[in-house]
């Protein structure tokens, strides 16, 4: 046993009020500059719809992912490295501009230059950030087909309909919708890294994040194909591919991701989790995709158990990350009260990102009466948002999974509801979901009125060889023309770490 430790994430759906707040401050932070105009590290989809880029859940047109040989061996969707090398050149399963959308701006100048006496009002026409010519007309964006935007011959599209008697749907009494957030999801088996040729991408090992090496990286772009959830974007401006970096510089300092800090609904947790990477292959390697969510938590491991606590010190994880991890409301959700799920775990990269899955929309159906009774709760195969729907997005289209959240959280209103308006103590509808009152108090704190410290418990890094940070910030300012690489005359216009100097670094002490 190998233990590693984790910063993961869970959304909690059944609060997302859809308002792209998170989208907009992710993009001001890392994506607002040239090149990547199109790139949203983290976007706000509603379902049902093909999403961004269009139809990225479709692993038959893009190859993203993991399969299973025949011989339990897993492989890139893409295929082996002899198939991945010849198509170096020419991907042809690439998402095109045109997937994604042509990034654009308006002429606003025209407003102000405009020739006065004109008889119509000036307008300021949307201008392409790619060619710099003007457009004719904005054909999409990136939030193209939000609130249900479009027809629904193409919301039908989506994927996660397989197996679900659609056309129903398309009658207005019968429509539902939801919200998905979407980002990397620095999953444990990234097909991203697998898939890269140049060797650029890799996994931290003291927090889990994915990251990009930009000084390896050489653009061929494979781990866009390779990542299935399509969160990799390709910088046309540097010939780089970029990703969400999961905020690292904040998780660094003990701080939430910007996404998560400036969440209106509050609906982000993040925490710790400790997790046995000797397990992640015969995981990911399960044969039935069905079982896949249930082999993921086995991965997982009890950061209250003597023996894990022992281990993981030996394997290196500080006290404070065990002690994080301890206090992880991601390690309550997905492992305790199993609320959480992960997003596609049929593609078998062991996602981080976990969603609680959306309940909103039965309990005024139920008090109106349009819902059976199954017992003391309401019949959640009725929902509004078909069971099978929410299956086929969080469980690989297992079905208990998602039936024991909902029933839970549902049991989880009925009790607070009979405390606090009945004024007693019912407890019929935590028994028929296996849950107790400490178990269903501590679920509606989380839930329902967390505090900032109880969703985000994020222990800083420890850096134990620390350079010093004025250098690094500048060692590339200036260097007259060539590059990062130092400079035959020896001379540097800043008081910085010369490439070519011994480098020395000191081991810090401990503060007493």
């Amino acid at each position: 046993m190998k233990i590693r430790s984790q910063v993961g994430m869970v959304l909690n759906l059944d609060k997302c009020i859809g308002c792209h707040t998170c989208s907009v401050t992710c993009k001001n932070v890392w994506t607002s500059r040239e090149g990547v105009e199109y790139a949203w590290f983290n976007n706000v989809e509603t379902k049902p719809g093909q999403g961004f880029p269009t139809d990225w859940e479709n692993q038959e047109k893009y190859k993203g992912g993991w399969i299973r040989k025949i011989n339990g061996k897993l492989q890139p969707r893409m295929g082996n490295r002899a198939m991945l090398l010849g198509k170096i050149f020419a991907n042809p399963h690439l998402p095109g501009i045109d997937d994604y959308y042509e990034p654009f701006d308006f002429d606003y100048q025209n407003l102000h230059t405009a020739p006065e006496g004109s008889k119509s009002q000036p307008i300021a026409r949307p201008r392409s950030l790619i060619t710099g010519e003007r457009m004719a007309k904005i054909e999409k964006g990136p939030n193209w087909e939000d609130d249900l935007g479009g027809e629904f011959d193409k919301l039908a599209k989506d994927k996660n309909f397989d197996n679900i008697q659609k056309a129903m749907y398309s009658q207005f009494e019968n429509t539902f919708m939801m919200y998905l957030p979407r980002l990397c999801e620095h999953c444990l088996n990234p097909a991203c890294v697998a898939t890269c040729p140049s060797g650029a991408i890799y996994k931290r090992e003291e927090d889990g994040i994915v990251l990009i090496d930009q000084d390896k990286c050489r653009g061929w772009r494979m781990c866009i194909t390779g990542c299935p959830y399509k969160k990799i974007y390709f910088n046309w401006k540097s010939g780089k591919s970029e990703k969400c970096i999961f905020c690292y510089p904040r998780i660094e300092a003990g701080q939430p991701t910007v996404c998560s800090e400036t969440c209106v609904g509050r609906i982000r947790y993040l925490g710790v989790l400790l997790y046995d990477a000797d397990a992640i292959e015969r995981a990911a390697s399960t044969e039935n995709e069905k079982d896949l969510y249930q082999r993921q938590l086995e991965v997982f491991l009890d950061p209250n158990n003597p023996k894990v606590i022992e281990q993981a010190i030996k394997d290196g994880i500080p006290l404070s990350v065990i002690e994080a991890a301890q206090q992880s409301p991601v390690y309550k959700m997905a492992m305790e009260w199993k609320l959480a799920l992960p997003l596609h775990p049929e593609y078998r990269t062991l996602p981080m990102v976990w969603y609680v899955p959306p309940l909103s929309p039965i309990q005024s159906a139920a008090d109106a009466g349009e819902l059976g009774s199954n017992g003391i709760l309401p019949d959640v195969e009725s929902l509004r948002i078909p069971v099978q729907y929410l299956a086929n997005l969080l469980t690989a289209g297992d079905t208990k999974p998602v039936l024991r959240a909902l029933k839970r959280m549902l049991a989880m209103r009925h009790y607070k509801r009979a405390e606090t308006v009945d004024g007693k103590v019912d407890t019929r509808a935590l028994e028929e979901v296996g849950l107790t009152e400490a178990q269903a108090q501590e679920m509606y704190r989380y839930l329902a009125i967390a505090n900032y410290e109880d969703r985000f418990v994020v222990p800083s890094s420890h850096r134990e060889l620390a350079r010093e940070a004025f250098p690094e910030k500048n060692g590339c300012g200036f260097t007259f023309g060539d590059g990062c690489h130092g400079s035959d005359t020896k001379f540097n216009l800043f008081n910085s770490r010369r490439i070519d100097a011994i480098d020395v670094t000191s081991k810090t002490e401990p503060h007493p």
